[in-house]
């Protein structure tokens, strides 16, 4: 790229044989004193090295020599300033590049360097060369790295050093030398050359949403690094990661062109990470309707809390998918059952509900519940610790009164337990790799058309896919293969069961389910079970046979056909 030639922008300051009313003894800003008319400076039409040339007197401690006319500074653009000298009489002094960089308003920006490197000029006619680059990014070579903010600058040099010597200056040179930092600035914008620090700790978003409307259609680069974004941003171009992001929990990273969690790995670096925040922009951006894992997958050492990840939304009732990936859980001691025993209280008059529960604080919700007469797959699904009550997914069967009831809380890959409600959502294709360590789903505890299709629910340590509320009105769960980690243990003694469900309408239909201790235990009415092929048995002689599906309501008016 070069701004001369593809815009016609002028860099290079007017030659001394113009006048030198154009150069400034200052900064080189308005009404700053110039050479013309001067003792000290004078032009010179016919000098051996240079030419035409300017003569300059040094009579103070930093002798400036500063162009008036505003060198504009452009983002992703970057300046060599160039200058030639040669001393000619009385003290040889230091010269170096200088520069008054000028923002909004043609203010001063404070904090940035606006002088090059000296450099002593050893001896009389040996002519000496110095040079600086300047533009808005931090870049290996950059001098005088200025900023989104600067507009223009004035540009010329500084005598130095001891006072009264004479030097001759040759004409001031500024090239547009951005291709050396950016060979193929035609298909790429760098997020640096917009003011992007890196550095973890400067909010960045700003850079990258300069770079992102400059890009047009280009790819924007993220170098080495690591780039905080303290807001929400979206990029509406493609985007190279080399570095990495870090950004609150609450921020969104919405990548319009690139929204797939193999983009989010390579932003975030962490695939756990990356699947949170692309779940996140998938919540708050409506113009996604799936997340793609790319055939990736996903290693987990804990669960991943759904709601947490998206701590602006309650609820979700837009189309969404999560599809195409894989989840498998490493062995730690996150992955075990939180067990609180507590006395509470129960009344027939109050089927949904538990009173006076001792410790109530400290019962997960989402917890099963089990005491005498509880029934099966009950769960809890909120609870109320100012007034020492619990909400239960269903009635109790017969525990009318006092007891210690036990609450254990599975641990899910996927647990959705913390949003309100959750509708139509659906996962599809995916494998969870269990190993006999992690449940898999938990539910929301409202919500309609739960959908979960062609996936594989490997070895789940407890349950599949759980509903402690009505999560589940009108779920459909299509083809999937919910394998067992029990398939060696005698049906009596397996603990697994593949899902469960407290509302109605629920389709469960063409799924392949080996040897838990039941397929579902389904609440709720006008289910329908089409299709499917479980297998209960077991190797052991003589051994207690137990419900695949078991049906905890009557007159459920069920459809089951089949199977």
């Amino acid at each position: 790229m070069n701004k001369a030639i593809t815009d016609g922008i002028l860099f290079t300051p007017a030659p001394f044989s113009a006048g030198l009313s154009q150069w400034s003894s200052g900064d080189g800003v308005a009404g700053s004193d110039s050479y013309a008319n001067v003792g000290n400076a004078a032009f010179v039409p016919a000098d051996q090295d240079f030419g035409g040339c300017l003569e300059l007197t040094k009579t103070s401690a930093t002798q400036k020599l500063s162009y008036k006319g505003q060198t504009p500074i452009l983002p992703g653009c970057y300046l060599r300033v160039t200058a030639r000298v040669k001393a000619v009489a009385g003290a040889l002094p230091k010269v170096r590049i200088a520069a008054f960089a000028a923002g909004p308003g043609g203010a001063a920006i404070a904090g940035v360097v606006t002088a090059g490197a000296e450099v002593q000029i050893p001896t009389y006619g040996q002519v000496v060369e110095v040079s600086a680059i300047v533009g808005t990014g931090a870049r290996g070579g950059v001098t005088m790295e200025w900023g989104r903010s600067a507009i223009y600058g004035h540009f010329g040099i500084d005598l130095t050093g001891q006072t009264g010597g004479t030097v001759r200056v040759d004409d001031i040179e500024i090239e547009d030398v951005t291709g050396i930092f950016v060979p193929d600035m035609m298909g790429t914008v760098d997020v640096r050359d917009f003011g992007a620090a890196g550095d973890g700790v400067t909010d960045d978003t700003a850079a990258f949403q300069a770079a992102d409307a400059a890009a047009g259609g280009r790819t924007v680069v993220v170098p080495s690094g690591t780039f905080f974004l303290n807001s929400d941003l979206t990029m509406q171009n493609h985007v190279r990661f080399e570095g990495r992001l870090s950004m609150p929990t609450a921020r969104v990273l919405s990548l319009a062109q690139d929204f797939h969690l193999v983009a989010y790995i390579d932003a975030f670096g962490d695939e756990v990470l990356a699947f949170k925040k692309a779940w996140q922009c998938l919540n708050n951006a409506s113009d996604h309707e799936s997340l793609d894992l790319c055939g990736r997958r996903i290693n987990v050492s804990e669960p991943i809390d759904m709601a947490a990840a998206v701590p602006n939304r309650t609820e979700y009732a837009q189309r969404s998918v999560i599809w195409n990936g894989q989840f498998y859980v490493e062995n730690g001691s996150d992955w075990d059952d939180t067990v609180v025993t507590s006395q509470a209280f129960y009344s027939v008059s109050s089927p949904y509900k538990l009173s006076n529960v001792a410790n109530v604080a400290n019962i997960p919700v989402g917890s099963l519940v089990t005491a005498a007469g509880v029934g099966r797959e009950v769960y809890v699904r909120s609870k109320n610790v100012a007034t020492q009550e619990i909400e239960l997914s269903q009635p109790l069967y017969d525990a009318a009164g006092t007891q210690i009831y036990t609450f254990r809380r599975f641990k899910y890959v996927l647990d959705f337990s913390g949003f309100e409600k959750i509708s139509k959502l659906i996962i599809s294709d995916i494998e969870f790799n269990c190993s006999a360590r992690a449940s898999c789903i938990l539910m929301a505890p409202a919500g309609l058309t739960f959908q979960v299709c062609d996936c594989v629910f490997g070895d789940p340590k407890d349950r599949a896919i759980s509903s402690h509320g009505q999560g589940c009105q009108g779920m459909l769960v299509d083809r999937n293969q919910f394998l067992s980690p029990e398939s060696n243990i005698a049906a009596q003694d397996r603990k697994t069961i593949a899902l469960n469900t407290n509302g109605n309408d629920v389709k469960i239909r063409d799924n392949r389910i080996t040897q838990h201790r039941h397929f579902a235990v389904i609440g709720g009415s006008s289910n329908l079970f089409a299709g499917n092929h479980w297998f209960q048995g077991d190797a052991t002689g003589q051994g207690v046979r137990l419900g695949g599906l078991i049906i905890t309501q009557s007159n459920c008016r069920n459809s089951i056909v089949g199977n």
